[in-house]
């Protein structure tokens, strides 16, 4: 079981509170958290938050592991968990219950925190925003969460701001929920949506570009192309086709309102690309497109490093609390990086923050005659960090 740091350590660490600082603003403004009957709550909304992001940052195995060391551990149970301690029960009621508009409310307000601090990557390109689902393994007890017979999964829709490296906006629905509709939810008009060819959609490139949503959406080789105009593609570039086009076949699919495709190389490999941003050349088109696997990356650390898909909650609601606090968890992280080393969140960043609030603490078990205690003494020491 992680330890953790001592009250005093928290209070004074400076690391820990720089972590801290963005919600100090945010979280008086949030809508307040009402018992849902006569009975005081037990966990009111900030210990509920304190509780999840400290889930998320001390990598946690379950829900129970993380009880455990709000029980048990002098750090925990004195600053993250509510004054009265917290039971199981009181717990997973909360997460399965309440909480998840408040979250969201703080979720948007950090991301335009976050938005305001970290610069534009791709200024030149755009508002970018890269889609994508990602499935999580479920239990068959979850029956809202439907995937195919003898296994449950959930699926969650997500925008990544790719000029900034931040988590937009999500949704989760069941294991077969569609992707292609969330697209119009993820974007606002004038930004620019990039996605695999798991989105193409001949009707939805025709409403999009109405509702002045862009796209960069990779096709398949085989789709029908009738051109309507052809533009010049330099022969030392990757790109080999850039036109104006229809897709799909006429009178059945074809898309009402032209487009731009553009097919280039990755080495042997061809890539076709249907986009309406005729603003940009071949070249930046392709590059947006090789954009796109930043959500990717995004995913794969946010799962391994902040344990957001161990479940701790198998209703719709409490899923969506864990993963809307993971998100808070990642932004937090996302603003450190950035004002302390002008960097993005790397999971070499994070381990350099938990060793520095570590060191932190140690320097402050130093009493005044200049004796050390715990960790300094060469003895087992009374805090970790995370």
């Amino acid at each position: 079981m992680p330890q953790a740091i001592s009250p005093l350590g928290f209070k004074q660490a400076p690391s820990f509170e720089q972590i801290w600082e963005p919600l100090q603003t945010i979280l008086p403004m949030a809508p307040p958290l009402e018992s849902g009957c006569n009975r005081e709550l037990l966990m009111d909304f900030e210990h509920q938050l304190k509780a999840l992001i400290f889930f998320h940052l001390e990598e946690h195995s379950s829900g129970l592991h993380l009880i455990q060391t709000l029980q048990e551990d002098e750090y925990a149970r004195d600053i993250i968990a509510p004054p009265g301690g917290i039971k199981k029960s009181t717990f997973f009621e909360a997460i399965n219950s309440r909480g998840l508009e408040q979250l969201m409310f703080v979720f948007k307000a950090l991301r335009e925190k976050a938005a305001g601090v970290i610069p534009k990557q791709y200024e030149n390109l755009g508002d970018l925003v890269s889609i994508d689902g990602s499935l999580i393994d479920a239990c068959l007890s979850m029956f809202w969460a439907d995937y195919r017979k003898g296994a449950k999964k959930a699926k969650v829709h997500f925008g990544l701001d790719i000029n900034r490296s931040i988590p937009r906006k999500i949704f989760l629905t069941d294991g077969n929920g569609g992707e292609r509709p969330f697209v119009s939810l993820i974007l606002d008009p004038g930004q620019t949506g990039i996605m695999d060819r798991g989105y193409q959609d001949h009707q939805h490139f025709d409403s999009w570009q109405e509702e002045e949503k862009h796209f960069v959406c990779r096709i398949k080789a085989n789709t029908k192309k009738t051109c309507l105009q052809a533009y010049h593609v330099d022969p030392d570039s990757i790109v080999f086709y850039d036109a104006k086009v229809r897709l799909g076949q006429a009178g059945q699919s074809q898309t009402q309102i032209p487009l731009r495709l553009d097919g280039y190389y990755v080495e042997d490999r061809k890539f076709w690309v249907a986009t309406d941003r005729f603003d940009l050349t071949a070249e930046e088109i392709a590059l947006i497109y090789q954009l796109r696997w930043e959500v990717e990356k995004f995913f794969a650390w946010w799962k391994r490093h902040l344990r957001v898909y161990h479940l701790i909650a198998r209703s719709e609601y409490g899923l969506m609390v864990q993963i809307m606090s993971g998100l808070i968890t990642y932004l937090l992280l996302s603003i450190y990086c950035h004002e302390q080393h002008g960097e993005k969140v790397s999971i070499k960043r994070v381990r350099e923050l938990r060793n520095k609030i570590k060191n932190e603490i140690a320097r402050m078990d130093t009493d005044a005659s200049g004796k050390t205690t715990g960790a300094s003494a060469g003895t087992d020491p009374p805090y970790a960090f995370f």
